[in-house]
């Protein structure tokens, strides 16, 4: 059903069911390696989304207590991706010890990948500790998670940087959270230290920047960048030119993982609570807002992969009205360009790198059949 009026997820007041008609089937079934399905209703909702948009199968952060449910939602197009419990406010276990456990319960449950989350951010749980550094990426409690991951056969998810709007702003003070490059320090030295398969979430972190992340991939040939945060990859890959983005996937063929970043609650399909803790509850508060939101980005990334659209994109983006308030109200969304991506890297895009990469995978970190 299309919205009355504009929403955060269909401010062009699209039909997603209609568009996803017009698209038609995508080259190959796609595989977004990078998702957070919870719910069982709204992963059911979600698998309608699926099978409109050509989507094979998702690799999913889902809650521990979850992932049975959203794999039977989902009918078993799913594989769980290992996080922590990000609602234990003792963040020296829920990162640490607590972490060692849940790792080993998801591995029981068949994840193959282990996500650490280093945003700059991170810094402020060490502080609720007492200790600023205490989650830095290459320190002690990081790398007893990843020495499990790598002793159970598993590969390495991270998200070790955010967009550079968010450097303009939220993380203005250097002296606090540093610049953008120094984020990248303890990440190469864990790649480096573990010879697992890894991934660099959200195109590395710094979708702005292709020649860093050139020399990123070619120092290190273990690590992959997944291409998911929809509204930031649209932003900023649509700021390059096509020919340069489409040189750089074929310079790195098979490292870039196609991803969305989608996000998936029960609480989408309710009315929701505009006092809600999680500020991903309020994103949706109807079986047509959460199908709007979750088709969106479906529809937006595979017109920036697919096609030569050119336009605004039909997700609001609040990073300009964060950046310059002035010129930018909560509803503004940047250029939507398609990058026309040639049959051969879009193939190995959405499905042929997520094949090889579970492939280069030490064990399949699969429950043993004995």
């Amino acid at each position: 059903m299309i919205p009355e009026s504009p929403t955060a997820a269909n401010r062009l007041l699209m039909d997603y069911r209609r568009e996803a008609v017009d698209l038609g089937s995508p080259p190959v079934p796609i595989i977004d390696a990078h998702t957070h399905i919870n719910g069982s209703e709204a992963a059911s909702l979600f698998a309608e989304v699926m099978d409109l948009y050509g989507i094979e199968a998702v690799w999913s952060m889902t809650a521990l207590d979850e992932v049975e449910s959203v794999r039977e939602s989902l009918g078993g197009r799913f594989e769980p991706i290992a996080v922590p419990d990000f609602r234990d406010p003792d963040r020296r276990s829920a990162h640490g010890d607590g972490y060692l456990r849940r790792i080993e319960a998801y591995h029981a449950k068949g994840a193959r990948i282990v996500k650490f989350w280093s945003a700059p951010r991170i810094v402020d749980f060490g502080e609720e500790a007492g200790d600023p550094a205490m989650l830095r990426l290459d320190g002690p409690l990081r790398r007893a998670g990843m020495s499990l991951a790598a002793d159970l056969g598993m590969a390495i998810m991270i998200h070790v940087a955010d967009p550079d709007t968010w450097f303009a702003t939220k993380y203005a003070d250097r002296s606090k959270y540093g610049d953008k490059r120094s984020q990248y320090e303890p990440l190469e030295a864990v790649v480096a230290d573990y010879p697992v398969p890894f991934i660099a979430a959200h195109m590395g972190g710094w979708p702005e920047d292709l020649e860093f992340l050139d020399g990123l991939l070619s120092r290190h040939p273990n690590l992959h960048l997944d291409s998911s945060a929809t509204k930031w990859i649209i932003r900023e890959l649509s700021k390059h030119e096509p020919t340069k983005l489409v040189a750089f996937l074929q310079r790195h063929r098979g490292r870039i993982l196609f991803g969305s970043d989608i996000v998936t609650l029960d609480e989408h399909l309710r009315t929701a609570d505009k006092d809600a803790e999680n500020v991903m509850a309020t994103k949706a508060s109807n079986r047509d807002d959460a199908f709007d939101l979750y088709a969106s980005r479906y529809w937006s990334l595979r017109r920036l992969w697919e096609s030569d659209h050119d336009g605004e994109s039909p997700i609001a983006d609040p990073d300009l009205a964060m950046v310059d308030p002035e010129q930018h109200g909560p509803l503004d969304a940047p250029r939507l360009r398609g990058m026309s991506v040639p049959p051969l890297e879009l193939k190995m895009l959405y499905r042929e790198a997520a094949i090889a990469f579970a492939a280069s995978i030490p064990a399949d970190g699969r429950p043993s059949k004995s």
